[in-house]
């Protein structure tokens, strides 16, 4: 009883994630920071050596590559999220001498900025506080900061997400893929069963967040399912 309790506790707690997914997830976060900190470095530093990479980096790639469907990882978040949240905390710093006070206002600010621009990115939150207490290299760098490093930073992570995940068969930019037609009837509603939403999960093959467009596609394909389980009928045509 005590082996599955623990084993549980390593469960994939997002739906459709896999232990395979993880694995080419953390490869995919490994070769783009790596490539990030590379192209920075080359074009923009002092050759390879140098290391223009941002810590909210870190924190984007999760959701690049682990989480692709999520709306927080899509590409305006990514780049627009990280971007607008260093402009505010720069702001910030430049207005507020308490780095307390400027570091809760820098991340209160970029939350607000983020929703009212639609791209909250949990990593933002991280590149306004890095504005505001990253040290002398951030402070002098002063309004390029948001540009460089941290926008060529975003731009070429999101572009190794992109190419990345069409070799690995996800949708990124996500876009959610078409669902079932099943015809209305009593058949189709109810509670979905948990066998149909385990075929669903892996009918999309995606791990989810989750956005709404999402939620009512999986939705659908349990139904669709769960009426194909109730007619003895075992396949369906993939997406």
């Amino acid at each position: 009883m005590k082996v599955i309790c623990l084993r549980a506790l390593f469960v994939p707690i997002l739906a459709g994630a896999t232990f395979g997914g993880r694995l080419v997830a953390c490869l995919g976060a490994a070769v783009g920071i790596a490539f990030t900190a590379l192209v920075t470095a080359m074009v923009f530093g002092d050759g390879w050596p140098a290391v223009l990479l941002v810590a909210p980096m870190g924190a984007s790639a999760v959701l690049v590559f682990a989480v692709p469907a999520s709306p927080l990882a899509q590409p305006w978040s990514v780049i627009g999220g990280n971007v607008v949240s260093a402009l505010v905390g720069v702001g910030i710093a430049s207005m507020v001498s308490s780095p307390g006070l400027a570091s809760g206002l820098a991340v209160g600010g970029a939350i607000l900025a983020m929703s009212l621009l639609r791209c909250l990115h949990p990593p933002g939150g991280a590149a306004a506080l890095t504005a505001v207490i990253g040290g002398h290299a951030v402070a002098a760098a002063g309004w390029m900061f948001p540009l460089l490093p941290v926008g060529i930073n975003a731009v070429i992570l999101t572009a190794a997400g992109i190419a990345f995940h069409r070799l690995s068969g996800h949708s990124y930019p996500h876009r959610p893929a078409s669902g079932l037609q099943v015809p209305a009837g009593p058949e189709n509603d109810g509670i979905p069963h948990p066998e149909d939403l385990d075929a669903a999960l892996a009918d999309l093959g995606e791990t989810f967040d989750i956005g709404r467009d999402d939620l009512e596609l999986l939705f659908d394909r349990v139904k669709a399912h769960g009426a194909m389980r109730r007619r003895g009928e075992t396949s369906v045509d993939r997406r």
